[in-house]
């Protein structure tokens, strides 16, 4: 049987800050966001503990600019995406940094537990606005431009 690989990533978690949306030179829209996933355990004393993971998240395209104008920091979002792995050059030191992140393909509202502030109703569902082309849901030319060593204005 060959080897499948499988990318993806599945997080609900609150916004850590506003997105911040920017266009692209080639005119795509690219939103950065941060999100803090919660989980809680049992630890073996038997208390209960909380650890707080934080992520860096891009939407491209359409999603992006959707995402940016109805959530804002500290709402509630599920992300369905991918690992991606940027790499660069520090411009002081010169050395090769790296980290993970995750791209985003798809977004949802999520439920603000009934505190009144946003609800389904109160935002249009994205999957009404247009939709990035097909093809993993990504504007892949600008992505791989923007991670081939072009700077992202961030």
């Amino acid at each position: 049987m060959a080897a499948t690989n499988i990318n993806r990533v599945v997080l609900t978690g609150n916004l850590t800050r506003d997105p911040e949306v920017r266009q692209t030179p080639g005119g795509s829209t690219v939103c950065k966001l941060g999100l803090a996933t919660n989980r809680r355990y049992k630890a073996q004393s038997g208390e209960m503990k909380e650890e707080t993971t934080f992520v860096d998240v891009t939407v491209w395209g359409p999603r992006g600019d959707a995402l940016s104008r109805y959530l804002k920091k500290g709402d509630p979002v599920f992300i369905d995406g991918r690992l991606t792995l940027e790499q660069w050059q520090d411009k002081q030191s010169g050395e090769k940094r790296s980290r993970l992140s995750v791209t985003a393909e798809d977004w949802q509202f999520v439920s603000s537990r009934g505190d009144g502030s946003r609800s389904r109703d109160s935002a249009p569902a994205f999957r009404g606005e247009s939709a990035p082309p097909t093809g993993g849901g990504m504007q892949q030319e600008d992505e791989a431009a923007a991670e081939g060593g072009g700077d992202v204005p961030f």
